[in-house]
């Protein structure tokens, strides 16, 4: 096999500067696959019973899985190309700025976001992700993340198709402590001093590190900082027990047994906030008028944490028959969620059914030279061909706000 950096610039050279990713499966063995992931009914638990099932799919992804028990490549991206396979991870590293743009490699040194999809029977624990000061106490890095639910994969809503989040106005620090401590009594009652909101297909929110939130049933694409830290803050969830050391694991083990410090380590005034909606909630906004010449590209996550655009995303609708060629200003993962197509050179194809280890045509990474000369789409088949691809660190500078949509 030729090194990477060969492997991987002869593929950047096929492919115009697109690569070809394999799909990346992923378990977690404390929640039940809600099976809408379009991987056969047989390969759900492909990895093993003790490993739980897979419930998530990874895109252009160089974070690997924080799971008990996973192999070192869990949730890194392969790409494939004249039947070989090396990881994103690789590439990214070999290749630098050709893959990912001057900005990101000279701040980062790698692609440091990633996405996915959930896909769960129920809801996740009420949970957090530590931010940046907090992760690297533990070696890591911190993780606000963002949703969009995408109505092709969201036919059905399975079980609790509705989301916990914050905390509400007027619960007190001493309120939450008290849940923490009664873990072993069965449920904590965290969930009595939050809220659920309705989740609704073709929407979307936006969540800072040290929020809570508790994931509802829908299938969710899911664009986030690259790491996979979190902090389990409800002791049942569905009847099923969550173990404490998930609310410790990515905390320092001095502080495990203090309740106190795992309460503060929360942003209470972002949890407890009583325009929480209004800060985090998203909808759709085109990107700009283009329906007459038969394609829509709109934005579906877009918002700023802590003042910095970390990541972004777009969907693109393209009409059957039609073309378009779309720039943008950094480079993508791009999953096709409808349709069949071309783009630039590679093939596009939606798949009804997927055996774990097969090779699909729905998933590429395009490159951020690539994306600034623009990428031609077009839909060959008889539906819409629809796509969302996710972005990097400041990639959008023009994207919208948050709240933005109600102007719109």
């Amino acid at each position: 096999m030729a090194n990477v950096a060969e492997l991987a610039a002869a593929a950047l050279t096929a492919g115009g500067g697109i690569l070809r990713l394999a799909p990346t499966w992923v378990p977690r063995s404390f929640l039940q696959p809600g099976r809408r992931l379009k991987l056969h009914p047989a390969d759900y638990y492909a990895l093993g019973a003790h490993r739980g099932g897979i419930d998530e799919r990874w895109f252009a992804s160089t974070t690997p899985a924080a799971n008990e028990g996973a192999p070192p490549d869990e949730g890194l991206s392969y790409c494939v190309h004249d039947g070989q396979r090396f990881t994103m991870q690789d590439a990214v590293a070999e290749l630098g700025a050709e893959m990912v743009g001057d900005a990101i490699w000279n701040e980062f040194g790698r692609w440091p976001v990633y996405s996915k999809f959930f896909d769960n029977m129920g809801p996740i624990p009420h949970h957090m992700h530590q931010n940046a000061e907090q992760a690297k106490l533990v070696g890591q890095e911190g993780k606000p993340e963002s949703y969009y639910f995408p109505p092709q994969l969201n036919a059905i809503g399975n079980n609790f198709p509705y989301t916990f989040m914050g905390l509400e106005p007027g619960t007190s620090k001493q309120d939450v402590i008290d849940c923490l401590a009664r873990w072993d009594e069965g449920d904590n009652g965290i969930l009595d001093l939050s809220k659920a909101y309705r989740l609704k297909p073709g929407t979307g929110w936006l969540i800072p590190p040290c929020v809570l939130h508790a994931p509802g049933s829908l299938v969710t694409y899911e664009p986030q900082w690259g790491s996979d830290v979190f902090g389990m803050y409800q002791s049942l969830v569905e009847g099923r027990e969550v173990p404490r050391s998930l609310l410790t694991k990515d905390f320092p083990e001095e502080f495990h047994d203090d309740i106190e410090y795992l309460v503060d380590a929360l942003d209470w005034d972002q949890n407890v906030d009583p325009h929480f909606k209004d800060n985090h909630y998203l909808e759709p906004i085109p990107v700009a008028d283009t329906a007459s010449e038969g394609y829509v590209d709109r934005w579906i996550v877009y918002g700023t944490v802590d003042g910095r655009q970390l990541f972004s995303a777009k969907e693109l609708t393209v009409d059957p028959g039609a073309s378009c060629t779309i720039t943008d200003t950094g480079a993508y993962g791009w999953i096709t969620v409808q349709g069949e197509g071309t783009i630039g050179s590679l093939k596009l194809q939606t798949p009804a059914m997927i055996r774990f280890g097969e090779m699909t045509d729905d998933e590429v990474f395009v490159s951020a030279p690539a994306a600034s000369q623009g990428v031609a789409i077009t839909n060959t088949g008889t539906e819409p061909l629809v796509s969302l691809r996710y972005f990097g660190p400041d990639a959008n500078p023009a994207a919208p706000a948050v709240g933005d949509h109600k102007t719109t």
